[in-house]
């Protein structure tokens, strides 16, 4: 914990795997289990996927979450069990709802298999509200044409989801929610107003200060409440700004998130039903592969 003023925490992310990309998670954090509504957050690359790999997330079930993908170089095809495939390039938004529960996966699309795939991007977990922890699964995309882009003097801000500097995204949300792309120039600053309860800037390239702290890339700084916080690029930069209000206490377990331990149990019963042909969890159209619950 490095003060009040005007950064909270400096977190680092733990190297993981998934579905044969390296990837560096940031949230949950023995530190830190949420900003805002944002109860996972992944980073991954930038790295290039050579001939003969590729990116394979199998289907997996979701419950009480929204995921929400994010690239900046790369492409990939999602598929889900309510029958959506949908490619990703950058820019774009793919925010699927998982609701009472929802199946899908993630690979590299066909057609770039057996070539070099650079890969880049951002994979993230929104709570739902208890109130809409059981809604009905949906999956939406956006083309990078539909988000608002926000410049200011070195930077370009395109609004992922919620409201900031003076815009609104039209990906739908269920609470309080803060999500940015930033782009700075080397010398660029920009003032990141106090207007949502919780906010953290990720670098996700570059060097940057905030308030003449030092935040190197793969560093995620837990911004103070209540307190405009001014950003500087030491050098180009590539930024994720996300944060808004808390939902309270939320359980995750593997793949589930949820405000009560026996909706988790409930989830795993239902994924073992699933491995053994039940339909309590539908199935994803074209995949016949799914990863079994863990063990732990």
């Amino acid at each position: 914990i490095i003060g009040r003023m005007p950064i909270e925490q400096i977190l680092r992310g733990r190297a993981t795997d998934v579905g044969g990309l390296p990837v560096a998670r940031l949230l949950p954090h023995a530190q830190r289990r949420s900003i805002g509504p944002f109860v996972f957050v992944d980073h991954f690359g930038p790295t290039v996927l050579p001939p003969g790999a590729a990116l394979d997330v199998r289907p997996h079930p979701h419950i009480g979450l929204a995921t929400v993908t994010y690239l900046f170089e790369g492409a990939i095809l999602h598929r889900d069990s309510l029958g959506c495939v949908q490619r990703i390039e950058p820019g774009a938004v793919n925010w699927m709802t998982a609701g009472r529960g929802i199946v899908h996966s993630e690979r590299t699309p066909a057609e770039l298999r057996g070539e070099p795939v650079p890969m880049h991007g951002m994979q993230i977990w929104v709570a739902l509200p208890r109130e809409a922890e059981d809604v009905e699964p949906s999956f939406a995309h956006y083309d990078a044409s539909a988000l608002p882009v926000i410049e200011r003097p070195g930077a370009v801000i395109r609004l992922i989801a919620g409201q900031a500097f003076g815009a609104r995204s039209p990906v739908a949300t269920f609470s309080d929610t803060l999500y940015c792309a930033l782009e700075l120039a080397a010398g660029a600053r920009l003032e990141i107003a106090a207007e949502h309860a919780e906010r953290a800037v990720f670098a996700a390239s570059g060097a940057i200060e905030i308030d003449g702290r030092a935040v190197a890339a793969g560093e995620l700084a837990v911004l103070a409440p209540g307190r405009n916080a001014q950003l500087a690029a030491q050098q180009e930069a590539r930024l994720m700004l996300l944060g808004g209000a808390p939902l309270g206490e939320r359980f995750v377990w593997w793949n589930f998130v949820a405000s009560s331990r026996a909706r988790i149990e409930a989830a795993k019963a239902e994924w073992l039903a699933y491995e053994r042909g039940s339909a309590r969890f539908p199935r994803v159209p074209g995949e016949t592969e799914f990863i079994p619950l863990p063990a732990r």
